[in-house]
């Protein structure tokens, strides 16, 4: 599978515990929410170490003043979990992005042919080009959701070569899609499974990561 887009998938081994523990069926739903609050911690973890912009200043300890590094807070930082899923990931994220700006984005996928959806979208008019952009989207399967989701981020003025993806489970088939419209993408994702079955889920995958984590 030859790819354009950036696609990671960081060897940390508590980002292998936790998806273990996501993909097993008999993880009980409150279990399953540690596991995608852990996931999007460790995983955030890893999409943001090149990728925050920084400043260097001075500071001064007790003892003498030395060269420091501190993160501009004069770029805008943006969170996008895609709902419902992806509001699983989002307490962990949030760990590593306190001071992000979240805007919630709410699609829904037509059981029979696959499309996408909005019924919520909390996006501003426009963004600032400058703004660095992580987006939270549970499980990439078809694509077609998070591809919905960054032609809306593109309308707005985001730059995808600014933006990040972070992802549990991401499918072969979705990730071919990505990249060929959307090649300045990078992903961060915990596993590329190879296949869906024939209503569109990703296997092995872990299931519907909105019903294990909300117990529906």
């Amino acid at each position: 599978m030859a790819l354009q887009l950036r696609v990671y998938v960081p060897p940390h081994p508590l980002i292998r515990h936790w998806l273990a523990v996501s993909r097993d069926v008999g993880t009980p739903s409150a279990l399953f929410r540690t596991a995608m609050t852990e996931l999007g911690r460790w995983l955030t973890y890893e999409a943001i170490r090149e990728w925050m912009p920084t400043l260097e200043t001075q500071v001064q300890t007790p003892l003498a003043e030395c060269p420091a590094t501190l993160i501009d807070p004069n770029v805008p930082m943006v969170m996008v979990p895609i709902l419902r899923a992806g509001l699983g990931l989002l307490d962990g994220a949030q760990t590593m992005l306190p001071l992000a700006s979240i805007y919630h984005l709410g699609i829904v996928r037509n059981e029979e042919t696959l499309q996408p959806s909005f019924y919520l979208n909390k996006l501003p008019d426009r963004l600032d080009p400058k703004a660095h952009i992580l987006i939270l989207d549970t499980m990439l399967a078809t694509g077609g959701t998070l591809t919905a989701a960054l032609n809306e981020l593109v309308n707005r003025g985001a730059d995808l070569s600014l933006t990040r993806v972070v992802s549990v489970v991401a499918a072969a088939p979705a990730l071919q899609s990505l990249s060929e419209q959307f090649p300045a993408l990078t992903v961060y994702t915990a596993t590329i499974d190879e296949g869906l079955n024939q209503n569109g889920y990703i296997v092995p995958g872990l299931g519907d990561a909105g019903d294990r984590s909300f117990g529906t």
